[in-house]
């Protein structure tokens, strides 16, 4: 961390105090959560504590964002703030780097907080992303004692001179919200993809069914809208959604009555509601429908068909082989023996009919590489391969399918994207990004999703099916800590596993919008070059956390974190004496 100092035009009699944050994301678990943020004189007179709290006041219910915000502000200065009110409120949610106090001779002190920019937290729950540039903001501080002079821990302190805009630290975020997850049909009605909201804490329990249902008929998060569909145009909650005592009451004006849409969208609601027992009541212009179990239903209408327990895998000596660990299931290699030989990397899945799904990164000529894929039931004895060598390919990610179309996958091949097929041919996809080249990418369970670096940045993208083909929609540059981030996959439905850099390489959990950052591995001592998760969901109650990662041609996986070592990889023969054993490398999951 820079600490600010010299050149500031400080007083030769006055003192800077520097308030270091530490690192640049919260630890797990490091917050207790609250529904309310601290008062204006929670803190006495300990500025540290009063600033921290002041990026804390606009956290809550959007209507009370701008009241809570001016009660740390000083009379005089309260109309610096314009006041916005319902759905027109919108937060500037940023990461606190670093803050210098400097006192005045007139008994103020000036504040210079450094920030980044993370997003705009919307009233409809959503964090877009940021539009604000600054990575500065200055304030003043006073005592609010009547004088103005002397420090009165009663009293507290005022801001002056605010800054125009309501300020959220990334802390705040993590501490007075929930982060949500709900739910919209992908864009051909097969699967229900997840979008991330925020709930203030200080929302009642009992108003969560009406705030998650004003979320489904505000439509999805931009970035995901090409990859899904909202409910009808000129769709509108009724009334309040009511409740109490196990059973939910939801009134809906929609403009179709079709059965199956409607049927839809009681498991979309279902689901969207997360865990919440009881029953569920859903009204269309007043006409009831039958009464819905929610438990029943979302176990009745599985959020990721076809979903498995993950099996582990690595790649040793140019082969595809099982990796055994204590405690969990272990699968066999569903490659014949002949066509499992000079391979780099690998992805396997499961279509829908249980064929197997395999596509691979094979040696070429000269130091050059070709996409292997090979398709059937186990074990797969026939490989397509493309038709161009590449001087560099990524691991390759399969589009989990929940119907019987042909499986398709994508693939970084010379810094461009292609998608591919069955028959391992080639499509290159145009992507709408500042010039760079894309480096990797990751698909998440539902097929909808994918990850990417291009260009040392990170973003994020919806995924179109229709019509049997592949689009991309315009992807989402997520903010985020790490710098010259090298490998990304799925760790949770709403969170991504990024190797980049904090000064040193490291590992970090990431959620889908930037905001919400979880250092993972920060003692990587090299750049991770390869990175593989198993995406934890409530589909299938598997441990979560599970990836496997290699820094400097040395394997290692989570939880708890150690080095894959050659005892690990099934069907090897033993090494003679005096001869280096290999190490298992690109290690990933079958599921």
């Amino acid at each position: 961390m820079v600490l600010l100092g010299a050149g500031c035009g400080i007083p030769a009699a006055s003192d800077v105090r520097v308030d270091g944050k530490g690192g640049a994301a919260t630890e797990a678990g490091v917050i207790s959560r609250g529904s309310e943020p601290p008062t204006r004189t929670a803190s006495g007179t300990l500025q540290e504590v009063f600033v921290r709290n002041f990026l804390s006041a606009a956290a809550g219910e959007p209507d009370r964002a701008y009241e809570r915000v001016k009660a740390f502000v000083a009379p005089e200065d309260k109309i610096r703030l314009q006041d916005k009110k319902g759905s027109e409120v919108a937060l500037n949610v940023v990461r606190l780097r670093e803050a210098v106090y400097t006192p005045n001779r007139d008994l103020t002190t000036t504040v210079k907080i450094t920030v980044q920019q993370i997003g705009v937290l919307r009233a409809n729950g959503t964090l877009a992303p940021p539009v604000a540039t600054e990575t500065e903001y200055e304030f003043g501080l006073r005592s609010a004692s009547f004088d103005g002079g002397v420090d009165d821990d009663r009293a507290g302190l005022y801001i002056i001179n605010p800054p125009n805009v309501l300020l959220l630290s990334d802390t705040a975020l993590r501490q007075y919200y929930q982060d949500e997850t709900i739910y919209f049909w992908s864009s051909d009605r097969t699967r229900l993809v997840p979008d991330q909201r925020y709930r203030p804490q200080a929302v009642p329990v009992e108003r969560r069914v009406n705030e998650v249902v004003k979320w489904l008929v505000g439509g999805p998060s931009d970035w995901l809208r090409p990859g899904v569909v909202g409910l009808p145009d000129r769709t509108e909650l009724i009334n309040n959604a009511t409740g109490g005592n196990g059973r939910w009451e939801v009134n809906l004006d929609m403009p179709s009555d079709d059965q199956n849409g409607i049927d839809q969208l009681i498991t979309q609601i279902a689901w969207s509601l997360g865990d919440l027992p009881g029953q569920l009541e859903l009204k269309i212009r007043n006409n009831a429908q039958p009464v819905v179990i929610l438990g029943e239903r979302r176990n009745s209408h599985a959020l990721y068909p076809h979903a498995a327990s993950p099996l582990r895998f690595g790649v040793y000596d140019g082969a595809i082989h099982p990796l055994d660990f204590e405690g969990e299931p272990s699968g066999t290699v569903p490659l014949a023996p002949e066509v499992n030989r000079n391979v780099v990397s690998a992805s396997l899945g499961f279509a829908k009919d249980r064929r197997i799904l395999a596509a691979m990164v094979v040696t070429g000529s000269k130091n050059r590489y070709r996409l292997a894929v090979g398709t059937g039931v186990e074990p797969v004895s026939v490989l397509s391969r493309s038709s161009t060598e590449y001087s560099s390919i990524s691991r390759p990610v399969w589009l989990r399918m929940v119907d019987s179309r042909p499986g398709r996958g994508l693939v970084v091949a010379d810094g461009q994207l292609y998608r591919f097929d069955e028959t391992a041919r080639m499509y290159q996809m145009p992507l709408n990004l500042p010039s760079g080249e894309v480096t990797a990418v990751a698909a998440a369970l539902d097929g909808q999703r994918v990850a990417l670096i291009a260009g040392g940045r990170l973003y994020v993208a919806a995924v179109n099916l229709d019509g049997g083909g592949v689009s991309i929609g315009p992807p989402r540059e997520l903010v985020t800590s790490l710098t010259n981030p090298t490998a990304v996959d799925w760790g949770r439905e709403d969170q991504l596993v990024v190797a980049g850099s904090v000064g040193q390489p490291a590992l970090y959990e990431i959620s889908v919008d930037g905001a919400l950052e979880t250092p993972l591995r920060t003692d990587l001592g090299a750049k991770v070059n390869h990175l593989t998760a198993y995406p934890s969901n409530r589909g299938v109650r598997a441990p979560s956390g599970a990836y496997m990662y290699e820094v400097n041609g040395v394997a290692y996986r989570s939880s708890p974190f150690e080095r894959i070592e050659p005892s690990r990889v099934r069907g090897i023969a033993p090494v003679p004496a005096g001869v280096r054993q290999s190490n298992p490398s690109a290690p990933f999951f079958l599921y």
